[in-house]
């Protein structure tokens, strides 16, 4: 479900991501004559108690194409601050909300980002950007609460990754070096010994993540539920990163030099 507009998402074995509007449901109702869902007997019951549903069905706003496999999850962006989202977004996109991003995840491995004002003249959608580095079937998406260009992806590769589409494109530096890592992404989390099939991130704690994996296989029980939190100094700017770490870093001295005395 969309969160500022009334829109749902579908992906499938198809291949392929549907974009559907509830406003597409509620005309077609509103136009049928029986007045909405028609509910009658099943002739296949003989009794009249067993019922199937006749619901008024309705086409889909737009479909996205361009994985290679089953989309077997979908998410679109949260929305924020319109001023904000043009901000950060005209800069690198030239899109103006974030609830027009959708995120894919796929059984080909990778995460694909669209935008659902991107469709072709007969509503069909390619990808803005492929996400790149895991080694299996991605299992789930899911936005970032704490900062609009962030997301996550688990696989079955056991892999939890963070990403940031504002990164794709710009070199990667720490303490004067490149980082070569796949466009994107900045933190990986390699705590779960098997697929991760599911997290979440805590609206309330920043960068707060609960991972759940299932384990059964390797371990011969049941699953494993972790808790775990990236520290911010891995998104701030470096001067910022290095001018804290000179901080902690006089703190400890300074603790050494009483357990000393």
């Amino acid at each position: 479900m969309c969160p500022a507009e009334p829109y749902v998402l579908s992906g499938g074995k198809d291949k392929t991501v549907v974009l559907w509007s509830i406003e597409d449901h509620v005309t077609s109702a509103a136009t049928d004559k029986s007045g909405g869902s028609i509910i009658k007997p099943n002739p296949k019951s003989g009794e009249g108690n067993d019922k199937i549903v006749d619901s008024p069905s309705v086409g889909p706003r737009g479909i996205y194409s361009g994985h290679d496999d089953t989309v077997e999850d979908v998410a679109f962006c949260p929305s924020r601050s319109s001023v904000v989202l043009e901000m950060i977004l005209v800069s690198f996109y030239g899109m103006h909300a974030l609830a027009l991003v959708l995120l894919l995840r796929s059984a080909d491995n990778s995460v694909r980002l669209f935008d659902r004002r991107s469709l072709t003249s007969n509503g069909v959608g390619s990808p803005i950007h492929k996400f790149e580095a895991h080694k299996a079937a991605v299992l789930c998406v899911q936005w970032s609460p704490d900062k609009s260009s962030v997301f996550g992806s688990s696989a079955e590769d056991g892999l939890l990754n963070i990403w940031d589409y504002e990164k794709v494109g710009k070199k990667i530096e720490r303490a004067g070096k490149t980082i070569n890592s796949p466009p994107g992404l900045f933190f990986q989390h390699a705590g779960h010994r098997d697929k991760v099939v599911d997290f979440h991130w805590n609206a309330y704690d920043p960068w707060t993540i609960v991972s759940v994996s299932d384990d059964c296989e390797s371990t011969g029980g049941g699953g494993t539920l972790q808790i775990w939190r990236m520290s911010d100094l891995l998104y701030r700017p470096e001067d910022e990163v290095l001018a804290e770490l000179e901080k902690f870093k006089s703190h400890v001295v300074a603790c050494a030099a009483k357990t000393d005395t």
